[in-house]
Order: structure tokens, then sequence, then C-alpha cells
């Protein structure tokens, strides 16, 4: 999308540190099985989850990314992902409502959140991504209780 040939250096370190000093902000990878039969033989990092509760509101979550490998990416890895943070988000944190921001021109992130039940909200923001600035369009569902 920004024709990069690769992460800027140190990109992973710093969203690492950035995560630990942000109240309320969690990273969490997304681990495959080696062996779809067998949990003891082990996984397979896949993609991971950046959000933070409370944000931008108590009772709110936003979801930063899902993020899969590529090669692994339209086989239901971040649907599953997104499935299982709504429930724990909804049962075990008291989320209701759920914000996830997307950059303009990221068609296949904007229909995967819209096949995830959520709207555009009509905001939008311009961030700075590396050199440049790009439009950020939110979306937002509500979740039931848990």
């Amino acid at each position: 999308m920004y024709d990069l040939a690769e992460a800027p250096p140190n990109q992973a370190d710093r969203e690492l540190v950035s995560a630990a000093e942000t109240s309320g902000r969690y990273m969490l990878g997304v681990v495959r099985r080696l062996d779809p039969e067998d949990a003891d033989a082990g996984g397979e990092l896949v993609g991971f989850v950046d959000f933070r509760l409370d944000w931008p509101d108590v009772g709110a979550a936003y979801v930063g990314m899902i993020m899969v490998a590529e090669a692994l990416q339209r086989q239901g890895i971040g649907t599953q992902a997104w499935a299982l943070l709504a429930l724990w988000l909804s049962s075990s944190a008291g989320i209701r409502t759920v914000r996830a921001g997307v950059e303009q021109f990221n068609v296949t992130a904007l229909k995967f959140w819209e096949a995830q039940g959520f709207a555009l909200t009509g905001e939008s923001n311009r961030i700075r991504v590396g050199d440049r600035f790009v439009r950020q369009l939110y979306l937002e569902r509500q979740l039931a209780p848990g």
C-alpha cells in the first residue's frame, strides 16, 4: 500500500514499547496450531491484534489493527481472531462499543470490518504514516452484553 520494500527499521520494537507505555493498550499474537489435531505439537505466530480498552471512552474499545501474514489471508483467520476478541471484550472486559480505524484507500480492511458488522461513523482525520499523511476513517459497532 505504501510501496515500502520492508517495514521501517525497528518498527516492531517501537510498537511494542508504545503498547507497553500506553494504558489499556494490548498486542496479542494470533497463533495457529502446527497440527490441528494435536495441541501439543506447538504453534506458529501468524498475526497479531492491537487494541485499547476504555478508549476513546469508558466502556469502548478501539481496535487499531488485526493483521494476518499475507500468505494466510482470506482463510478466515482474521475473522476468527475478531470473533474471539469480541467475545472476550463483551463478556470479560465489559465493553459495549468497539471502534476501528481504516486508512481511506485500504479497501480490503474496510470490507473486512464491514463484514464483521461495523459501519462507518462519518468521522475521519489525517494521520501520519511514515513521511506521509493519510485519511483515517472510523467504523463502529455495538456488542451484546456477554
